[in-house]
């Protein structure tokens, strides 16, 4: 699983900013990042009478547009996924993920704060929290940095986050969502797995496994 960490702060805190910043440190240490922004008010990529938008509009649930350079997949969704099942679903080949936003999860944070906004923090009890990036001083029980500091927060994030992540040895999704797995069944799990795969050949030194079931019904495929 990839480590995650989040950038979190009131509006206009300078989150995008510092943000921009941090990414070319990482890259420099030698990560690979991506990153996830959360918009709570909704947000259109699609462009009216563009052909990905003609296929959305046609009733398409997923569409996806690939070139040569890049992909980008724009699908449909129930509910307001969470960094987990967005980390599950569509994330890999990375060494780190940063979200922009997600305060209330439970992943490593830190706050950013700008002096002009005269705003309280507002992740100094959560314990979560790693960092805070401001540009006055503030008192918190973790490091702060200077909000132009982005080196120094990267190495703040590479030894709290990245080297310090110990992740599960497997994870479970079923209809989208992870279900937590008691020790016995993780280990008796991930003994099976490895256990069969090791009898197939160019299995034995797999290192990231992906397994999929589709169940049925009735006989007949589930819709």
């Amino acid at each position: 699983m990839i480590p995650i960490v989040s950038i979190v702060g009131t509006s206009d805190s300078g989150k995008t900013t510092l943000l921009e910043k941090l990414i070319p440190e990482l890259i420099k240490k030698g990560y690979r990042v991506a990153t996830v922004k959360h918009d709570v008010h909704g947000f259109d990529v699609d462009k009216e009478g563009k052909d990905s938008w003609r296929h959305k509009k046609a009733g398409a649930r997923t569409t996806i547009i690939s070139s040569p350079e890049k992909i980008a997949v724009i699908s449909d969704t129930e509910k307001d996924m969470t960094l987990e099942e967005i980390r599950a679903r569509y994330i890999q080949d990375v060494d780190l993920i940063i979200s922009e936003g997600y305060k209330r999860e439970t992943y490593p944070k830190v706050e950013v704060s700008r002096r002009a906004q005269n705003r309280e923090l507002i992740c100094t009890e959560d314990e979560n929290l790693i960092a805070v990036a401001s540009d006055y001083p503030v008192e918190v029980k973790v490091p702060r940095v200077d909000i132009n500091d982005a080196k120094g927060l990267a190495g703040i994030i590479e030894e709290k986050v990245i080297k310090g992540y110990r992740p599960d040895r497997i994870s479970l999704l079923v209809n989208g969502k992870p279900v937590t797995l008691k020790p016995f069944i993780e280990l008796f799990l991930t003994n099976s797995i490895l256990g069969s795969l090791s009898a197939l050949k160019g299995c034995q030194k797999a290192e990231d496994i992906v397994i999929k079931i589709k169940t049925r019904k009735n006989g007949k495929p589930k819709a």
